[in-house]
């Protein structure tokens, strides 16, 4: 048992987690509030540094954590929104001193990317417009990853098998040894089908799904389970993958 007081509580820290994935009382109450919480669009009501962020606050704690933790050069997210989640990586890579942002989305609105170029963490973002599957964007991104270290990748666009699993394909050979490759919205598997109408994706045709193919043939990428243990309530179950060789 070491004697270093920092170590022990991280110790501690750890083995209480590990504890977290047979307590099925805690499984079964966050379970229950990831369902009802994603159903009234409880991501929707926070924002970071002016901006909506359209996640859920613990997994915005785990990506800090992340960040924290691989030090990237270079972080490329898809899918835009309001540019909150943009602007959050941005800060935590303006705390570290170092690192850049990329975001893409196949729209761009005029009002969104106004107040992200009008935000002092803009200095850390570069935006391409276009659709992240298209390859001519993936060349452009490429480009942006010369002489880069220490990269990062986020998925957070279109949710579907297909879109997802072809994104997983183009972005995950940017990420670097170490680093992760996180996919959003992994949820829609575990929630209720159908449970926001009118979206084309839904159980069985959902990020998770794509996550679990595309584990099949990538034995380089394993899903970070601390972190599913650890946070419980996310919309990212089995999303935190580390690419480990």
């Amino acid at each position: 048992m070491t004697t270093d007081p920092i170590k022990a509580f991280i110790e501690e820290r750890e083995e209480r987690i590990h504890t977290y994935a047979n307590n099925n009382a805690l499984k079964t109450a966050a379970t229950s509030f990831n369902i009802e919480s994603n159903k009234v669009q409880y991501s929707y009501n926070f924002s970071w540094m002016g901006r909506p962020i359209i996640q859920y606050p613990q997994d915005m704690v785990a990506m800090q954590e992340i960040i924290w933790k691989v030090k990237p050069d270079l972080i490329i997210e898809t899918g835009i929104a309001h540019g909150g989640s943009l602007i959050f990586y941005a800060s935590i890579l303006e705390l570290l001193g170092n690192g850049e942002v990329v975001g893409i989305d196949i729209e761009i609105r005029e009002h969104n990317r106004k107040e992200i170029e009008n935000h002092p963490m803009f200095k850390r973002i570069h935006l391409v417009q276009g659709s992240s599957v298209d390859q001519n964007i993936v060349n452009q991104v490429k480009a942006l990853t010369q002489g880069k270290e220490k990269i990062m990748v986020l998925l957070d666009s279109n949710h579907t098998h297909e879109h997802v699993l072809s994104e997983l394909e183009l972005y995950a050979p940017f990420v670097t040894v170490g680093s992760y490759l996180v996919v959003f919205d992994t949820i829609v598997e575990d929630m209720p089908d159908n449970y926001l109408p009118g979206r084309p994706w839904s159980v069985g045709n959902n990020p998770k799904t794509a996550v679990r193919e595309f584990l099949k043939s990538h034995q380089n990428f394993e899903i970070d389970k601390m972190i599913d243990n650890k946070l419980l309530i996310s919309v990212a179950p089995e999303g935190y993958l580390q690419r480990v060789k």
